[in-house]
């Protein structure tokens, strides 16, 4: 919740400030489903109001944080906060490296779990869901790093190929992948060392999300549950 005495030290009015709160609320919404989901950086969010002609150093903060209870009490969308990580992979020189300490904001709806699958889940990107669950799931199983060719060597035993441009269901799974390190589930890196370039894929902070991490956790135990009774009933 913002701070009344703050927004007097603004030196702008209700009008200016509301307008300024509307225009970031609508980038959110509609840059969220523009691009699949992917984070929105917060330097976007503050060159849209220092764009305007406002220099106000505290203004972004305070525009941020009121658009973000908006998000909340009007339209049930948690503004959540993702802090982007470097890479923990150290062997040789990381020649894709991830920009430290660049903040970025994603939207997660705050509906009951029945209510949101009911309303408004959409049942045309389930795939892409069921993917994600997936590959997060196997790095996770790795310890949350694996090199590209452990990866595709698991998902080629699930059918998926990476040369494959017309998949049934997912057209280029390549692509497919790659979203996955643009929406920030996923961080790629390039190492180079004695046996030539290596491409790492680790958990990036989107899947290290404690609501995330937590229903990997719980898809890994149900896939667990069901070997252990196949081979109990195998018996």
């Amino acid at each position: 919740m913002s701070n009344p005495d703050n927004f007097s030290q603004l030196e702008i009015s209700d009008h200016e400030k509301d307008k300024l709160v509307g225009d970031v609320v609508r980038y959110i919404l509609f840059k969220s489903e523009q691009n699949g989901g992917c984070p929105i950086k917060r330097d976007e969010l503050t060159q849209l109001i220092t764009g305007k002609g406002y220099r106000q150093r505290n203004l972004p903060a305070y525009v941020i944080n009121e658009a973000k209870s908006k998000l909340s009490s009007i339209f049930g969308y948690e503004m959540r906060e993702l802090q982007r990580t470097r890479s923990s992979v150290n062997q040789g020189r990381a020649t894709q490296q991830s920009s430290g300490d660049a903040k970025s904001y994603i939207i997660v709806s705050q509906l009951p779990a029945d209510v949101y699958k009911k309303f408004v889940e959409d049942k045309s990107s389930s795939h892409l869901t069921g993917l994600t669950f997936v590959v997060i799931g196997i790095v996770h199983l790795a310890g949350g790093k694996i090199t590209e060719e452990n990866l595709w060597h698991h998902l080629r035993r699930l059918g998926l190929h990476e040369n494959e441009g017309n998949n049934p269901i997912f057209e280029n799974t390549k692509t497919a992948l790659e979203s996955l390190v643009q929406q920030r589930y996923l961080q790629k890196e390039k190492v180079t060392g004695p046996e030539g370039n290596i491409i790492h894929y680790e958990l990036a902070e989107r899947a290290l999300d404690a609501a995330t991490n937590d229903k990997i956790k719980e898809y890994i135990a149900q896939i667990v549950q069901k070997d252990v009774t196949s081979l109990g009933g195998a018996d």
